[in-house]
């Protein structure tokens, strides 16, 4: 199938990164964390796959949209730094960027299928750039874990600009992947946790309607 392209070229004041990061911890008490720990899920039959294509948030939110796709996680990925911080990376000082893990049943979604949803969710064309969201923490990379993923995603950016999907050269880092830093609890699931942020609902919850609209088939019953 062939993506189609996402409209990205719209303003607003917002941004992935908050102006200063004490302003998005959440306290989390000891009640909270026994029911965190209550259902931690058993991941270890599933694949993993990764992916960084601007904001955590957003992508987070689009591949756990995708049937298939067990469970996401926000984090960091593509740099040589150990234990990143958000703060570090989301100001640049850091050669990470803002990835997912994703979960995934092959017998229900292939790695070749999750390189769709990849490139069919964001501008592959655009360099260190999504959005509103600016720096090379934000730049489009497809990690790929052994020689036949690595094959899959070369073909299909070939097939792409083939094509000419995109009417621009495309600019995704295809990388082998080396280490995945979980991002700190409170950006985990963060769209679903926090609706009403100006950032999430100008641009994470318009990505995540865009993606839904034109991959209907690969959608989760309860998120069509």
């Amino acid at each position: 199938m062939r993506p189609a392209l996402f409209a990205m070229l719209f303003i607003v004041s917002t941004a992935c990164k908050p102006k200063t990061v004490q302003q998005q911890p959440v306290t989390i008490t000891s009640e909270k964390i026994e029911e965190v720990t209550m259902v931690q899920k058993d991941l270890q039959h599933y694949e993993t796959a990764y992916f960084a294509s601007g904001c955590f948030w957003c992508v987070e939110a689009i591949f756990e949209s995708v049937k298939g796709v067990e469970e996401v996680y926000s984090g960091y990925s593509g740099g040589f730094e150990k234990d990143p911080t958000y703060e570090e990376v989301a100001y640049g000082r850091t050669h990470h960027a803002e990835a997912v893990e994703v979960y995934y049943d092959p017998e229900v979604i292939s790695f070749t299928e999750l390189v769709q949803v990849f490139f069919g969710s964001h501008d592959p064309t655009s360099l260190n750039r999504q959005g509103p969201d600016r720096g090379a923490q934000y730049r489009s990379i497809a990690f790929y874990k052994d020689k036949e993923q690595k094959n899959i995603i070369k073909k299909y950016i070939e097939t792409l600009e083939a094509s000419e999907v995109y009417g621009r050269p495309i600019v995704t880092q295809v990388v082998k992947f080396n280490t995945f830093y979980k991002a700190e609890d409170y950006h985990q699931d963060y769209e679903k946790k926090n609706p009403n942020n100006s950032y999430i609902r100008n641009v994470s919850i318009p990505r995540l309607n865009r993606f839904k609209e034109n991959f209907k088939s690969y959608l989760k019953e309860e998120s069509h």
